[in-house]
C-alpha cells in the first residue's frame, strides 16, 4: 500500500519541476493508481516506466515531463536503496558486453520486427541521430548526417570502409552510391543484416552478420555510428586496439556515439531491462582514456540537441502507423515505445545526453584536419 510519506514526497519533487499531479498543464501527470508512488519510491526509473506501460498514470507531453525531471535532477533527490546500489557496484565490476553476449541486444530490440522500424525511420532507415542545421524535415536531416560522415572521412573512389555496426545499411548504400567506395558493414541483428543485404544488392557492399571483435581486416576508414553504446566501458581500449589495428597510418576512425556528461558504468535500469540490454553511455573521460594509446583526437563535435527533433520525429512516424503496426504489436508495446522514444526526447531536450561525432587518426593527419560543419 502507498504510504502518505511516499506520496508527500514524490509529489513535493514533482513540484519543484513544476509538474502538478492531475493538473492541466500538458507535462502535468494524471494518477489512476496511487500504488505508483510506492512503486516509483522503491523501484526508481523502472517503477516509473512500468507503472506508466500498466496505466497507473498519463501525461499527455511525455517529452515536456521528463525534460522538467531530469533537469530537477528528482532520480538522484529520491534515496538510493541498498538494492540499488549493490546493482551499481556489480556493474563495475562485470563485464556483460562479453562475445557470448553481443548478440542479445540484436534479438531482443532490433530483430523486433523491421515493419515496426520501417514505419517509425526515414525511407533510408537512418536509426541514429539526424543533423538538423540546415534541414526542417527528417529524410533532409538523415541525408545530411550521411553527407557530413562522408566528408569527415574525406572518402574518395574506392576507398575500402568498415562499417561498425551497419544497421539496415544506411551508409554503406549512400557512400557507395555517391562515393564509389567499397563497404563491409557488420552488425549482431540478423533482421538488420537481412534488410541491408536487400537494401544494397548490386553494390559493392558486404554485409555481415558479425561481432566486432572478429574483424582481422585491413581498411581505409573505419566508421560506427550509434553502435557505440552497446560495447560497454570494460571493452572500450580493446574495441579501440581492433580499429586501430584495422587502420593504415593516415586512415581515419569517424565514432558516431551518444554520451553521457558524465561517468557511468551502467544504463538507466527501464532502458536496460525492456529497451537495450547491456547498454551504457560513455563520457568524455572514459572515451579519452580508450583512445590514449591508439589514437589523435582529430575532431570532437557535438549535436546532442538534434536527438530531440529526430526522436521527435520518430515518435510521430510511429503514431502515423499505429493502426498497421498493432496488428503485430500489443497494446503494452504502444506504450512501451512512446514512453521509450518520449523519455530519450526529453532527456536530450534537457542536455543530460549528448550526440558526438569524434574523429580520430592513428599518429596525426599529415597537413592537419579541417573538420566541416
Amino acid at each position: 500500500m502507498t504510504t502518505q510519506i511516499e506520496k508527500t514526497i514524490i509529489t513535493d519533487l514533482l513540484k519543484q519541476a513544476g509538474i502538478t499531479v492531475n493538473g492541466n498543464n500538458p507535462w502535468d501527470i494524471q494518477v489512476h493508481n496511487e500504488q505508483m508512488y510506492s512503486r516509483i519510491f522503491r523501484d526508481h526509473t523502472v517503477g516509473a516506466g512500468e507503472s506508466y506501460v500498466d496505466g497507473w498514470w498519463d501525461c499527455a507531453a511525455l517529452d515536456m515531463f521528463f525534460d522538467r525531471v531530469i533537469r530537477a535532477d528528482i532520480e538522484n533527490k529520491i534515496k538510493k536503496n541498498y538494492r540499488l546500489l549493490f546493482k551499481i557496484l556489480l556493474a563495475r565490476i562485470s563485464n556483460w558486453q562479453t562475445p557470448k553476449n553481443a548478440f542479445v541486444v540484436g534479438k531482443r530490440h532490433y530483430d523486433l520486427g523491421n515493419d515496426l522500424f520501417t514505419g517509425m525511420l526515414d525511407q533510408n532507415m537512418n536509426y541514429t541521430c539526424g543533423y538538423w542545421k540546415n534541414a526542417s524535415a527528417l529524410e533532409e536531416a538523415q541525408l545530411a548526417k550521411l553527407e557530413l560522415i562522408c566528408q569527415k572521412l574525406k572518402l574518395q573512389p574506392g576507398m575500402r570502409i568498415l562499417d561498425i555496426g551497419c544497421g539496415f545499411g544506411a551508409f554503406a548504400k549512400y557512400a557507395a552510391k555517391k562515393y564509389q567506395a567499397n563497404i563491409v558493414g557488420v552488425t549482431i541483428s540478423e533482421k538488420q543484416a537481412e534488410y541491408a543485404k536487400e537494401n544494397c544488392r548490386d553494390l559493392p557492399i558486404d554485409i555481415r552478420l558479425q561481432d566486432y571483435r572478429d574483424i582481422t581486416e585491413k581498411f581505409d576508414r573505419v566508421v560506427s555510428i550509434g553502435m557505440f553504446e552497446h560495447v560497454g566501458y570494460m571493452n572500450y581500449h580493446n574495441y579501440m586496439r581492433i580499429v586501430h589495428d584495422c587502420l593504415p597510418d593516415e586512415g581515419i576512425f569517424l565514432l558516431h556515439t551518444i554520451g553521457s556528461n558524465h561517468s557511468v558504468y551502467k544504463a538507466d535500469e527501464w532502458i536496460t531491462k525492456y529497451i537495450f540490454p547491456h547498454g551504457m553511455l560513455p563520457s568524455i573521460a572514459q572515451i579519452g582514456k580508450s583512445i590514449e594509446d591508439f589514437f589523435i583526437m582529430e575532431d570532437w563535435h557535438n549535436f546532442g540537441i538534434y536527438y530531440d527533433k529526430t526522436l521527435m520525429a520518430w515518435h510521430h512516424n510511429f503514431n502515423q502507423h499505429w493502426d498497421e503496426l498493432k496488428l503485430h504489436y500489443g497494446d503494452r508495446f504502444y506504450r512501451m515505445w512512446n514512453y521509450y522514444l518520449l523519455l530519450c526526447a526529453g532527456g536530450f531536450r534537457s542536455r543530460s545526453m549528448q550526440v558526438w561525432q569524434i574523429v580520430l587518426s592513428k599518429k596525426g593527419l599529415t597537413g592537419g584536419y579541417d573538420a566541416p560543419r
